[in-house]
């Protein structure tokens, strides 16, 4: 139960903190506020992975947990209590950020008040976009923790966080960077409006990219 409470205290951390930068900044109106928010959500992964990582591992991402349990390192029981609290920590992380700011129901921006995802340039760009990007980053996070790497993978909550930074700065633009189910359903949920529409994005996205990330990785691995 302590690594899934872990995960649910990362997940609201990640998004808390992600989204809240998001909300303070106005992402998405200047090229400063997406580089701040783009650090925001990388650093809180790094912040976390050296936090939670010796207890959970620090998925806080179902795409990770489900990219992680396809490669065999997880029982699928894990994998189901992994999604559940994450799932859980971001809504709590939403619903937190929302009391704070305050909700606007219905507004289509894509950083609303509490930092919904939205596709700027229709739904099938969107999941194109989310399927690579979590694909990308799901791959950074199985090799960095593989032990194939050996004292490399010390510094994997590094080597992730600064990936994600990178995943944000690219997609941003296009979604407002999902690349984590948990992550968009919990603002979805009180931004009620777009976000929520195009919820389903940001499900299948990830998800599909990151079993794209552990089939890959099963590929390329040498331990295999």
């Amino acid at each position: 139960m302590k690594k899934y409470l872990a995960e649910l205290v990362g997940t609201f951390v990640l998004t808390f903190l992600g989204c809240g930068t998001a909300v303070a900044l106005g992402c998405g109106t200047d090229t400063a506020s997406i580089v701040g928010t783009a650090m925001a959500f990388g650093l809180s992964v790094v912040a976390m992975a050296y936090t939670i990582g010796g207890i959970s591992g620090c998925h806080i991402n179902p795409a990770i947990t489900l990219g992680v349990f396809l490669s065999g390192r997880m029982s699928a029981k894990d994998c189901g209590m992994y999604m559940l609290f994450q799932v859980i920590g971001a809504i709590l992380a939403a619903a937190a950020l929302a009391g704070i700011v305050g909700t606007a129901v219905g507004d289509p921006f894509i950083t609303t008040h509490t930092g919904a995802n939205a596709c700027s340039f229709g739904v099938t760009n969107g999941l194109v976009v989310e399927i690579v990007l979590t694909m990308l980053f799901v791959l950074v996070v199985l090799g960095a923790t593989a032990k194939t790497n050996g004292a490399t993978n010390n510094f994997a909550g590094l080597a992730i966080g600064l990936s994600l930074i990178l995943i944000h700065l690219v997609g941003i633009h296009f979604t407002g960077t999902s690349v984590n189910p948990a992550r968009s359903i919990g603002p979805a949920l009180f931004e009620g409006g777009q976000a929520l529409n195009e919820l389903w994005v940001f499900i299948i996205g990830p998800f599909v990219g990151g079993a794209l990330a552990a089939l890959i990785w099963k590929v390329i691995d040498t331990e295999e």
